[in-house]
């Protein structure tokens, strides 16, 4: 068996955690292959050389963006040459698009084959970048089914792989177990989730606190967990918390321990939401984002939805209340009904985590390695 040199590169933690599975699946289809690029310490793990810290590279906000552009434009410039010197077999760029598809780009151009893993969101706005895509890109490797049907449209080579999250959250949540394992008696509780990032919880944190407090007066002997994403995400919710009477256990972690623990979710858009559904968990989802982006983004995007469950199911599946309409008396009225009556909501639930669940890194390999028998 001839030696496989295969590159990747991954821009924060989610990417690390796709690219080592990826890479574990590699190994056991074809042992002699070698690993170079940019990753994190799951990649390395697994064997990555890496050319610089991934930590370089995850940068997020417009205006953080900005004040690096210098230094990841350097750094993507050396990593074209460099890889163009080392010609592996394939490219993986894993998400980060802003950073990976320019680099995806030249190196098809220099005839080298490229995958992108992780679709980004061309269906819902800057749906033109699906032509640079289309010239960069080999195969496209997606998440979620919808995202694959855009790219048939569209003519892009596509391969729907599934969600790692829907391998590796079970199918039927233990409640009970896991409110012994938080230390959390019987009762109705509700998981109060803000966000994973500072801008997030300074614009939310406050907001699902007030909500909490409406939501008492609703539901009697309600009670609260709230997971934190990190230490500085935690001393940011017990500053909000001070001079408020709360019955809130803040988690260190432990998010999918608070979603199987908790009745209901009161929750920030993102990826969380596709968490709280795989836990079939019925939730009410909110948003708030600074005016002037919100003004510029509800031009822009093309979906009617903002959260995954409702982009998966096609369908109003979860109340999304955003800016304005997410009022802490709005958000209180709406999660109540749910708290012990949520059933009807998450009747959907089960059939999506089913059709996510495809052992994601399995199929992604198969699809990379059936692109290299293609020359």
């Amino acid at each position: 068996m001839a030696e496989l040199c295969v590159a990747l590169v991954a821009g924060e933690a989610s990417g690390d955690i796709l690219g080592a599975g990826l890479m574990r699946a590699l190994k056991a289809r074809h042992p002699q292959v070698r690993f170079i690029g940019v990753g994190g310490p799951l990649m390395q793990a697994e064997g990555l050389v890496s050319y610089f810290p991934m930590e370089r590279l995850a940068v997020m906000g417009l205006v953080e963006v900005l004040g690096r552009l210098r230094e990841l434009l350097k750094r993507r410039k050396a990593l074209i040459q460099t890889l163009i010197e080392e010609r592996p077999d394939v490219f993986i760029g894993i998400d980060a698009p802003d950073f990976t598809l320019n680099i995806e780009l030249n190196l098809r151009k220099a005839g080298i084959k490229t995958v992108h893993y992780v679709s980004p969101s061309v269906w819902a706005w800057r749906q033109k970048r699906v032509l640079k895509i289309r010239e960069g890109c080999d195969l496209m490797l997606t998440l979620f089914p919808f995202e694959a049907k855009f790219y048939e449209e569209k003519g892009v080579p596509v391969r729907f792989v599934g969600h790692p999250l829907a391998d590796s959250i079970p199918l039927e949540a233990d409640r009970r177990a896991a409110r012994e394992q938080l230390g959390l008696s019987e009762g109705p509780l509700v998981a109060l989730m803000p966000g994973s990032r500072g801008g997030e919880v300074g614009r939310l944190g406050a907001l699902f606190l007030d909500t909490a407090q409406r939501l008492r007066e609703l539901v009697p002997g309600v009670r609260f967990v709230s997971p934190c994403a990190n230490t500085e995400r935690r001393a940011q919710l017990e500053q909000m918390l001070q001079g408020r009477d709360l019955p809130l256990t803040l988690l260190d972690g432990r998010s999918h321990q608070a979603l199987a623990a908790c009745d209901a979710v009161l929750i920030a858009s993102g990826t969380a939401t596709l968490e709280a559904l795989l836990f079939k968990r019925p939730m009410v989802v909110a948003y708030r984002l600074a005016p002037l982006t919100y003004w510029i983004l509800k031009r822009l995007v093309k979906s009617p939805y903002v959260s995954l469950p409702n982009l998966l199911a096609q369908r109003m599946l979860v109340p999304e209340l955003l800016q304005e309409a997410a009022t802490p008396e709005a958000l209180a009225q709406t999660l109540a009904p749910l708290v012990e009556g949520g059933a009807q909501q998450t009747e959907g639930f089960d059939q999506i985590h089913r059709t996510l669940r495809r052992d994601a890194s399995n199929q992604a390999a198969e699809a990379v390695l059936a692109l290299l028998e293609t020359r």
